[in-house]
């Protein structure tokens, strides 16, 4: 069977790509899919992505941890934001957290056609490109980018995904092309590459390098967050 690999650039043009029969994978390097993917291997239960600051209020007496993000920083009242060091097994495990993100819990809701949603970053790459191989349907890689602008960091990691798992696709799209080409670029040193990008500047004038660092790890995580009803869980257990 013939199998294609698209990528969007942008959360906006996604009302021009088929979602139905595909698998989406979600990407939002910096932070939400790296931490999301970091929480679910370090044992969270499950992580709800919600589009709003006030959804993620509503599940105040139940007993959830609270994450919310927008423009980089943690809303104020709230447990913590989408950084990575928040989401370790001493914080997390066997806990059930609802999060709200800037770009990458809004690019969630936009994918909700898709026949599968799973959340990819550097981090669990080499688990997810082998998982994407076995399964017989099409992908689509959707960018969170920033506020629906098109950024680096996620169009590299689309680019990596094409890379590693191209040999089992048939069909790509010319984004799907650039995206590898920027990878091929960049992979020698991601950071030095993304040192220019506007997210990574916006992290470093919040003084969260180490998050930017933390989230270009590669293959520190094996789990894959699937969306399951309207939750994230490891999809591999």
């Amino acid at each position: 069977m013939s199998r294609q690999i698209e990528v969007c650039l942008s959360p906006v043009m996604v009302p021009h790509y088929q979602m139905a029969g595909r698998i989406v994978v979600v990407i939002d390097i910096f932070r939400a899919s790296s931490s999301i993917c970091y929480g679910i291997d370090n044992g969270a239960h499950a992580i709800i992505p919600v589009a709003t600051v006030d959804e993620c209020l509503s599940y105040a007496d139940q007993g959830y941890l609270l994450a919310a993000e927008r423009n980089g920083e943690v809303v104020e009242g709230f447990d913590f934001g989408n950084s990575p060091y928040s989401y370790t097994a001493e914080k997390v495990k066997g806990q059930t957290v609802v999060l709200t993100t800037t770009n990458g819990t809004f690019a969630i809701q936009q994918a909700k056609q898709a026949d599968q949603i799973v959340l990819g970053s550097f981090l669990n790459l080499t688990s997810i490109c082998n998982w994407l191989v076995a399964q017989d349907k099409g992908v689509l890689l959707l960018c969170s980018g920033w506020k629906n602008k098109f950024n680096l960091e996620d169009t590299l990691f689309a680019g990596a995904v094409v890379h590693q798992i191209k040999s089992s696709f048939t069909h790509f799209c010319d984004a799907a092309i650039a995206a590898e080409d920027l990878y091929l670029l960049a992979k020698f040193d991601l950071r030095a590459y993304l040192y220019k990008s506007s997210h990574s500047q916006r992290l470093k004038e919040l003084n969260i390098e180490n998050d930017i660092q933390f989230c270009l790890k590669q293959d520190c995580c094996q789990a894959i967050p699937g969306l399951v009803g309207d939750r994230l869980v490891d999809i591999l257990k």
